[in-house]
């Protein structure tokens, strides 16, 4: 499926841009969803990098933690996941320790009252994928595009379904294991006794959504990932641990954009001599992954910031 049609094909919810960092990621998801927009879709692009350049790109301060609407357009909105204030909110919402309990039993048991105060692993990753979780269990937004961290990042947040129901699984099972005892303890203090169960019952529910998560995002028929690289040999064994991982995951990827390739430049040395290295891995590239859709990308003469460059470049790189 090529990159128009991927972008306009009804069922596609969800299409994530990742790759080694440095190759054009973000450029390419943002230009991506000013196409995408143009052309008649309500679009939400979303950075999961902890170091931004969505904002950059939009020329617009998206970092906020709120979606934003792009100005010009009445169907393109943009949100860069803030770490800090999703381990913020993660504090507010799994927090335990109701306010209600005394004091003498809070002192009692210290800090080990409250096993699900604890962070999940890896917490970067692990609350980027939360809000990556929310976005895809309750978002009504038409088309939604994910602009992933470099890859070490991206497999992290890949693998978290994984990592994230087995961590919930085993809090789960400890929860049980010490609610009588916990139960005993508060009962002699309180007599709320709905507690317990609520906390068991939140602890299955995000187990549950994390399951639901991980189905939408091995769809084929919701979801897409897009690889961006360059032609340069550790940008190829990058691109190849990715693929690796993505099929371990079962996250469906079709097309490959291999951006900044330098035009011929016949009066400077210097860029004959890196065209001609880059010549030399296209070729390998074209080879290695002859069964993808590749779209190759000349490096831009100018900045690509604002919607204007952006929608000159999605012209470029999906018509």
């Amino acid at each position: 499926m090529e990159l128009s049609e991927l972008l306009l094909k009804d069922s596609m919810r969800f299409t994530l841009f990742g790759g080694k960092g440095g190759v054009g990621k973000t450029t390419c998801a943002s230009a991506s969803a000013v196409w995408a927009a143009d052309h008649g879709r309500e679009t939400l692009v979303i950075s999961t990098d902890p170091a931004h350049s969505l904002s950059d790109s939009f020329d617009l301060d998206l970092s906020g933690g709120e979606v934003l609407v792009v100005p010009g357009f009445e169907n393109l909105y943009g949100l860069e996941i803030n770490p800090s204030l999703e381990f913020q909110k993660y504090q507010e919402t799994i927090q335990n320790r109701p306010a209600d309990i005394p004091e003498e039993l809070s002192g009692f048991m210290g800090g080990m009252e409250d096993f699900t105060s604890i962070t999940p692993p890896g917490s970067d990753e692990s609350l980027a994928f939360s809000k990556v979780l929310e976005f895809i269990q309750t978002s009504d937004f038409e088309y939604i595009i994910f602009d992933t961290a470099p890859s070490g990042h991206t497999l992290r947040l890949l693998s978290l379904p994984e990592v994230l129901n087995s961590f919930f699984g085993k809090m789960i099972k400890l929860r049980m294991k010490l609610g009588n005892i916990w139960g005993k303890l508060k009962g002699l203090f309180s007599k709320d006794e709905n507690d317990e169960p609520n906390k068991l019952e939140m602890l299955n529910e995000m187990k549950k959504n994390i399951e639901a998560a991980s189905g939408e995002l091995s769809n084929p028929e919701k979801t897409e990932f897009v690889i961006v690289m360059i032609p340069e040999m550790m940008a190829i064994l990058e691109t190849e641990r990715l693929l690796r991982a993505l099929y371990e995951y079962e996250i469906p990827v079709h097309n490959i954009i291999v951006n900044m390739i330098l035009p011929p430049n016949p009066d400077c040395e210097f860029c004959n001599s890196r065209r001609n290295m880059q010549q030399k891995n296209i070729k390998e590239i074209r080879e290695l992954y002859e069964d993808f859709n590749l779209k190759e990308l000349y490096l831009q003469p100018n900045e690509i910031r604002g919607i204007g460059t952006l929608r000159e470049l999605g012209k470029t790189l999906i018509e």
